[in-house]
């Protein structure tokens, strides 16, 4: 019978436990930027950039608003939003997207709408998503086929089409036929995430970061 002195015994045992810690390594990208990313590792909430390493010893070597490399225990791997690195690769029970308060205290957040690419900020004072006419032209939506009404802003009255975008994503979040108000003119300058949209889903903020979560 072989003996290890107690010495080699502790190296043993940490040893273990290093390969035990290593393999129960979790983590889920669930906010994607140019330059950043939002995981949940090990269900802890990290906003990296590249070049940061987590507590947990994940460092982020590249990320986009498409998909985010990471380097954990020497291997690099290529996420995408809901997509997780365990001893399985298996999706999250619900799309979520989690999005870190930006420097003017809005939270923006890139998404489609009809397949096409934008960025929105999320306006929880808003009843619809909301978008100018030329955003809406830009986007190819045949705005002035909606329901037509007026609408006070800042500028004075304006024309408002209430229309139904067929599709609006972030990330794995998905809506169908959603109701929005596209005013004439070039405001709002920037796309309206409203409760047309948000009212669907789950919403809570943690330490400043906003999780959306699709309601079952």
């Amino acid at each position: 019978m072989v003996r290890l002195s107690s010495a080699l015994v502790a190296v043993v045992a940490v040893a273990m436990l290093a390969g035990t810690a290593r393999a129960a390594t979790d983590i889920q990208v669930q906010g994607l930027f140019p330059g950043r990313a939002v995981l949940a590792i090990n269900g802890e909430t990290r906003m990296l950039r590249v070049g940061d390493t987590s507590p947990e010893g994940v460092a982020l070597l590249a990320s986009s608003s498409k998909a985010a490399e990471v380097e954990v225990d020497g291997q690099r791997r290529v996420l995408t939003l809901t997509r997780q690195i365990a001893s399985t690769f298996s999706a999250a029970e619900r799309a979520e997207v989690r999005i870190p308060r930006s420097a003017d205290s809005h939270y923006w957040v890139r998404g489609a709408i009809n397949g096409q690419e934008v960025e929105m900020m999320v306006d929880t004072g808003a009843t619809t998503m909301a978008m100018s006419s030329r955003e809406a032209v830009r986007l190819g939506i045949d705005y002035r086929a909606g329901q037509r009404s007026r609408s006070q802003t800042a500028g004075g009255m304006v024309d408002t089409f209430v229309v139904l975008l067929d599709r609006v994503s972030l990330g794995a979040i998905e809506a169908r036929q959603v109701r929005a108000s596209v005013l004439e003119g070039e405001h709002p300058r920037q796309i309206l995430l409203g409760n047309s949209l948000l009212g669907q889903l789950e919403m809570r903020e943690e330490s400043g970061v906003l999780l959306l979560r699709q309601k079952f």
